[in-house]
């Protein structure tokens, strides 16, 4: 069965990236795409392949938080090996980050299509010693080539929800063997542990880590900056800064409403999940507030009553620094919710929408400690809000007691990578 259908997606799979490739260029070309190296996607570099250095820990990220995700854990393998790595995102802004942020010992290309060919290809041309998967990006061909060629490859905090779950037991025939293939699966809670064994891990080769996005361990917390502390202050002296951050469509307008009537002279931020939504968030927002809109991305002057709107990618971080309430986005309209590490490290007071399911067990442990408010309605936010904004001492002390079980998460998952003699494959 699972040979058959694998036959099949070789089969299919050039058909379907011929069709989407119009909608995909397309998407590229808003998101900055062009000119950054898309035919690296096709195992076309500027670079000779013997120029290539050889036996990179090679990372695959897909987006801009994935990449993110990736650099903490890069920054802090090298300082414990040595290691160089390679490092790859598969869109646009995830690639426009990497090649930001990534220091001189990082190589960044693009993700190969996962054509078997692409990958063996890729595969000899880096040479890596492993391969390591940010957050269960299970392509078959990634995975299988390099088991194929003997190259340990694994996931790293590689959450698994329940619904995922029982959808992919339902597939379990077709996803075990893939599954199977991997050699390293470290999970952020026990959970995990056990819904990655239903479908197909080998036990020995999962364990728990933590998650590497609450381990503050060795991490600067985010941190203000000037630049975004002065844009702030334009806006007028002493306002408190509530911010939605992560935000979808529909949730930018709905939550600058919201802000604006929390009274206490209010600073409404939106950093929308996408930066660019820039334009269609910015009618949104003043279609239904009637107030003005003001993006980061082209700042002027205030007159003070407008909306702030942060159109920027890879900054979210430390804009947090300048929040006095955070609030979660893809959590009220949407669902699944988004990260809410880097508020809990800069000790500001968090507030989610009740759909919040990728970050369970963790968003009900955090509930029932009193680290963090979850509400349903706009009464219930705007309510929420204002107790924050009075004293959320002892919310924000709770949710750091809780995530402290997670510190240590980047040392557990590069020793789960690491054996004595070297890294080998189970």
């Amino acid at each position: 069965m699972f040979r058959i259908a694998l036959f099949l997606y070789q089969l299919v799979l050039p058909v379907v990236c011929l069709l989407v490739a119009p909608a995909w260029l397309f998407k590229m070309s808003r998101r900055g795409g062009w000119g950054s190296g898309l035919a690296e996607r096709l195992g076309i570099h500027s670079r000779e392949a013997e120029f290539e250095k050889q036996g990179s820990v090679y990372v695959h990220a897909v987006s801009v938080g994935e990449v993110l995700l990736a650099l903490k854990l890069i920054e802090a393998w090298r300082a414990e090996t040595g290691d160089h790595f390679t490092l790859v995102p598969t869109t646009a802004t995830g690639m426009a980050v990497a090649r930001e942020k990534a220091p001189d010992f990082v190589r960044v290309i693009y993700a190969p299509l996962d054509f078997s060919w692409l990958m063996r290809r890729t595969y000899r041309r880096f040479s890596p010693r492993a391969i390591v998967l940010v957050e269960s990006e299970l392509w078959p061909n990634l995975i299988l080539q390099a088991s194929r060629m003997g190259i340990p490859i694994g996931v790293v905090n590689a959450r698994l929800s329940q619904r995922s779950e029982k959808r992919l037991r339902l597939l379990r025939s077709l996803v075990a063997p893939i599954v199977g293939s991997l050699d390293r699966i470290g999970v952020p809670e026990e959970a995990d542990l056990c819904r990655w064994q239903a479908i197909g891990a080998k036990k020995e080769a999962t364990q728990v880590t933590g998650n590497l996005k609450f381990d503050s361990e060795g991490a600067t917390a985010p941190r203000k900056r000037p630049e975004f502390a002065g844009m702030i202050a334009a806006f007028g002296t002493d306002r408190p800064v509530v911010m939605a951050v992560s935000t979808f469509t529909g949730e930018d307008e709905w939550l600058a409403e919201a802000f604006l009537n929390c009274g206490k002279n209010v600073l409404p931020v939106i950093v929308p999940r996408h930066a660019e939504r820039r334009e269609q968030a910015a009618l949104a927002i003043e279609a239904l507030t009637g107030r003005k809109v003001i993006k980061r991305s082209h700042f002027t002057e205030p007159m003070g009553d407008e909306v702030f709107l942060i159109d920027s990618t890879g900054e979210l971080r430390d804009w947090t620094a300048h929040a006095d309430v955070i609030v979660i986005g893809k959590s009220f309209l949407a669902k699944g919710g988004q990260n809410l590490g880097e508020a809990i490290q800069a000790g500001i007071a968090v507030i989610s929408g009740p759909h919040m399911a990728n970050f369970e067990p963790l968003v009900s442990e955090l509930v029932k400690a009193g680290g963090l408010q979850v509400v349903s309605s706009r009464e219930q936010l705007i309510a929420a809000v204002q107790d924050c904004l009075g004293d959320s001492s002892a919310q924000t002390a709770a949710a750091r007691t809780v995530t402290e079980k997670h510190r240590g998460a980047v040392l557990r998952t590069i020793a789960l990578f690491e054996v004595a003699e070297g890294l080998v494959s189970s």
